[in-house]
């Protein structure tokens, strides 16, 4: 029985996927570096390249051509794959990562930690060393990178960073009070824990203005509940916004 010859068009797509490719070097491709050409005979085309190991997949959709080195074949540059990575789905840094950009911290760690509103991130895109927090409120993809790490540094009650609970406290206010800033993440912060709620409540409060913001969030919380807010126990509202009792 005869096999089915490719149609001329996909067969043409494929030559062309193939010296694009060649010509190339050593480089990403994606799916959408060929959008001049048939979608289906571009993928049918890639993924034949990837099982006769002319390229690597990566990720759906994402391919790596590698060249070859005295010390074998060349890997994907991670600041590349990392900032692909980011046009499917923002991530963030979390952790000290995030304590690290807001200056809390100076240290820095071998592993990354990373902050998605996705259910998962190719761990070829993002390093199989890293750490992922998954499933953030999809809120955080209209933030900034600062301002995602910000959300974070509170979800651990400014733990990760290693100032004192008073400069933490003044630190925050500063990156809080910045235009907009506080009204951005009052906005989005029906989609954070509770204590979360409760501490921007009182680091809004100690900014002053905000009051309807202000009164949102009070109102988003149980009364009867009590939060562990941290290094932002010593906050002196912190008692009224329902933070815990500070251990002596």
């Amino acid at each position: 029985m005869r096999r089915a010859q490719p149609h001329p068009e996909s067969r043409r797509a494929a030559e062309t996927v193939r010296r694009r490719i060649d010509r190339g070097g050593e480089r990403l491709w994606r799916l959408v570096d060929f959008r001049d050409l048939p979608f289906t005979a571009v993928a049918q085309a890639l993924s034949r390249l990837a099982r006769a190991g002319e390229i690597e997949r990566l990720s759906k959709g994402v391919y790596y051509r590698s060249r070859k080195t005295v010390f074998g074949r060349s890997r994907p540059n991670p600041a590349a794959i990392r900032q692909l990575a980011t046009r499917t789905r923002p991530f963030f840094p979390s952790g000290i990562a995030a304590a690290n950009l807001l200056g809390f911290s100076t240290q820095s760690t071998s592993r990354g930690e990373l902050a998605t509103s996705a259910s998962s991130l190719p761990r070829k895109l993002v390093g199989p060393d890293a750490v992922i927090h998954t499933r953030r409120p999809e809120a955080w993809s209209d933030l900034s990178e600062t301002e995602a790490a910000l959300l974070d540094f509170l979800r651990r009650g400014g733990r990760t960073g290693e100032l004192s609970p008073e400069d933490t406290i003044s630190r925050t206010l500063m990156l809080l009070s910045e235009q907009g800033r506080y009204r951005r993440l009052a906005d989005i912060a029906g989609t954070e824990p509770p204590r979360v709620r409760a501490l921007l409540g009182a680091l809004g409060e100690q900014l002053g203005g905000h009051p309807k913001a202000l009164a949102q969030l009070r109102e988003s919380l149980n009364p009867l509940t009590r939060f562990d807010f941290g290094l932002f126990a010593g906050l002196p509202n912190a008692k009224a916004w329902q933070a815990k009792e500070r251990r002596t």
